[in-house]
């Protein structure tokens, strides 16, 4: 192992964006439960079942977010109509209730800002540094512009995010498809490169994807189930990688 704590083929790295390098994945959390548990309300009157932290993780976290709607829907024993991408926030279409999230999660960043892990921008300097490569694979949308909001945006060679997914027809996590895209535009093989992920969507697509490495980054206590889903190590911040030998 290199004193990045990767193994010794590692020459890029691909780091998810939300709950790996930014406090944004319980943003995230928030705005689908107000979503979903308005949604719910009205279809199913005030004792309706509430979302909860176990569907974000099952159904939501990491996903496209059409695919989120569509995965938590089917495990309540719903559908809608698939919409278009550009359906209104209050359409009742797979693509407006994502839209209605997402108006959700802009309006919670606008209002309370995006922070960083700190200890995660720390070691992605250190990785540029010692001469590895760096992409931001997300599902995100937003992806650039939070980038920008914690001026992280040049720590990176190459973005894979929502916007570059769409363009490209690449289907999201837990696929593969976003990762391998990072890693060719890098011009690495996927056994040359390390995933970062906080997600079990991601873990999967880094397991199914057979990267060199899968850094799993506990922040919510999930360590047994991201190692069950594909990590090869599981720390609580990237700041720990740097102190293994």
């Amino acid at each position: 192992m290199t004193e990045l704590g990767l193994p010794k083929q590692i020459l890029a790295c691909l780091f998810d964006l939300d709950g790996v390098i930014t406090r944004t994945a319980v943003v995230h959390a928030a705005a689908w439960k107000r979503t979903f548990d308005d949604f719910l309300r009205q279809r199913e009157g005030d004792g309706f079942r509430p979302f909860d932290d176990a569907d974000y993780a099952a159904h939501v976290d990491g996903l496209p977010r059409a695919d989120g709607v569509r995965s938590f829907l089917a495990s309540r024993g719903m559908q809608l109509p698939e919409g278009t991408p550009d359906d209104p926030p209050d359409r009742e279409s797979v693509h407006g209730l994502g839209n209605r999230k997402n108006a959700l999660l802009l309006d919670m960043i606008r209002t309370d800002g995006v922070e960083a892990y700190e200890g995660t921008l720390r070691y992605i300097e250190a990785v540029r540094a010692r001469g590895l490569r760096t992409a931001v694979v997300s599902s995100s949308a937003n992806c650039r512009d939070v980038l920008r909001s914690v001026g992280a945006e040049d720590l990176f060679d190459v973005r894979v995010d929502g916007v570059v997914a769409a363009e490209r027809r690449l289907p999201g996590k837990p696929r593969p498809d976003t990762f391998l895209a990072a890693a060719k535009d890098l011009g690495v093989t996927p056994s040359e490169a390390a995933v970062f992920e906080d997600a079990l969507a991601g873990m999967d697509a880094g397991r199914s994807g057979h990267f060199g490495y899968v850094v799993g980054v506990d922040r919510v206590g999930q360590s047994a189930a991201l190692r069950a889903h594909g990590a090869d190590i599981v720390v609580r911040d990237l700041d720990e990688l740097g102190e293994r030998p």
